[in-house]
């Protein structure tokens, strides 16, 4: 084959695909306000030393934080999933879920796979987010009062 063309036609990809992220994350940033940036910096203070936390004033500059120190990649966003996940944010879940399945065609099968490896907590943290059985919920439901 022509690897000229082939090369190419990557960084065409490459490139569409950076475009597609930038949007994403522009997209994340109208929706994150003031408030709402503090309640992440918090939710991954674990990660961020708190000087630099200080620091960060708008979610571009979360963003780009984030992708200094590895937490943030075009093809890696199972840590802001987790962040927007804790801070009860399903808004901005579903936009990157959205984008990971339709732009970089990962499942979920996939992901568990690949990129949970990568981190530690996630282990920890899928038995956090399963839902409670019926027969648990029963258990903690409070007694029936009597009549």
């Amino acid at each position: 084959g022509d690897t000229w063309a082939e090369a190419g036609q990557l960084v065409t990809r490459v490139a569409a695909a950076m475009a597609e992220y930038r949007s994403l994350l522009e997209e994340l940033a109208q929706n994150i306000t003031a408030e709402d940036l503090e309640q992440l910096k918090s939710a991954c203070k674990e990660d961020i030393p708190s000087e630099e936390s200080e620091a960060i004033a708008t979610s571009h500059q979360w963003f780009a934080f984030l992708e200094k120190h590895s937490k943030l990649d075009r093809d890696n966003l199972s840590y802001i999933e987790h962040i927007f996940e804790i801070s009860r944010r399903p808004d901005l879940l579903t936009m990157v879920v959205q984008y990971r399945t339709q732009v970089l065609k990962i499942s979920e099968e996939d992901e568990v796979d690949t990129k949970l490896t990568r981190i530690p907590s996630a282990k920890k943290y899928k038995d956090i987010i399963r839902q409670p059985s019926e027969e648990e919920i029963i258990k903690l439901a409070p007694p029936p009062k009597k009549a």
